[in-house]
C-alpha cells in the first residue's frame, strides 16, 4: 500500500486526472434514481479534493461533463447543471481556505449567463490558491478541444501573426484549455470502462492509465492509494528503451 511519507515524495504523481464513472450504475444496483449515484459522487469528489490536496498532488483535473452527456435526457442534464452550480456556491469559501484554485475546462458557450458568471466567480475567488490547482472539466470535449486550439492558431497565420512553418506542439499546447499546465502523469478511470472517452486526448499521450472496476460513489482514500501505488510501480519511459534493459 502506498503511505505518503519523505521517501514517496518525488513518486506523487504531479498531475491527477480522473474519469468518474459509475454514479448511475451505482444508483441502479441498488433501484435508486440515477439522480441519487450524482449525490453521492458528489460526495466522493470532494473528499478526493482533499485527498489530493493532503498528499501534495499539485494539479487534479475531473471530467465531470462531457459535450457528449448533452445528449443524455433532459431531466438529468438539467439536473447535473444545477448540482455543479449548487456543489461551487456551498463550497467555494472553503476551497479559497484550502488553497484550491478552480478552473473551468470545457466550452462555456452553452451556459446560461448565471453559470458562466459563477464559474468566473469561482475562478476570480481562488485565483491565489497555490495548494492545488482543480480543473473542471465541465461541458468538455476532447476534439472540441483540439479543434479550437487549431482555430485560433488558424486566425493568427490568416492575419499574419504566425508563420505556419512555425507551428509547434509546445505553441500547439498553450492554446489548449490547459495551456501552461503540465500535462497529466496518471489517468484514473473508476467504473469499470477500458476507454478514453474523448478525455485529455492531447495531455495524455504518455500518461499513465489506472482503471478499477469500482463505481465512482464507492471510490475511496484506499482506492486512491492504491491508484498511487501502481503509479510507483510504473516505469515511464516516453518512447524510450528502459535503462534495466540495456
Amino acid at each position: 500500500m502506498f503511505e505518503r511519507s519523505a521517501k514517496h515524495q518525488s513518486t506523487v504523481p504531479n498531475h491527477v486526472a480522473i474519469i468518474m464513472d459509475g454514479n448511475g450504475r451505482w444508483a441502479a444496483k441498488r433501484m435508486l434514481p440515477r439522480v441519487f449515484g450524482h449525490r453521492e459522487g458528489v460526495k466522493v469528489f470532494k473528499r478526493i479534493v482533499r485527498q489530493c490536496a493532503d498528499l501534495q498532488v499539485r494539479i487534479l483535473t475531473v471530467y465531470a461533463f462531457s459535450t457528449e452527456n448533452q445528449g443524455r435526457p433532459p431531466d438529468e442534464v438539467s439536473f447535473l447543471m444545477d448540482l455543479m452550480e449548487k456543489t461551487f456556491r456551498t463550497e467555494i469559501d472553503e476551497l479559497c481556505r484550502e488553497g484550491v484554485r478552480v478552473c473551468l475546462l470545457g466550452d462555456r458557450q452553452g451556459f446560461s449567463k448565471r453559470v458562466k458568471e459563477l464559474w468566473e466567480s469561482a475562478e476570480e475567488q481562488t485565483r491565489g490558491g497555490n495548494r492545488l490547482t482543480l480543473n473542471v472539466a465541465f461541458n468538455y470535449g476532447g476534439r472540441r478541444e483540439i479543434v479550437d486550439a487549431a482555430r485560433r492558431l488558424a486566425r493568427r497565420v490568416h492575419n499574419g501573426e504566425l508563420d505556419a512553418d512555425c507551428l509547434s506542439e509546445e505553441l500547439f499546447a498553450n492554446n489548449l484549455y490547459t495551456s501552461n499546465l503540465a500535462d497529466p502523469d496518471l489517468v484514473i478511470r473508476t467504473g469499470g470502462e477500458f476507454r478514453m472517452s474523448n478525455f485529455l486526448l492531447w495531455q495524455a499521450a504518455y500518461a499513465e492509465w489506472y482503471f478499477t472496476d469500482v463505481l465512482w460513489p464507492d471510490f475511496s482514500d484506499e482506492h486512491l492509494l492504491e491508484a498511487f501505488a501502481e503509479y510507483e510501480r510504473r516505469e515511464r519511459r516516453f518512447g524510450r528503451i528502459s535503462e534495466d534493459r540495456g
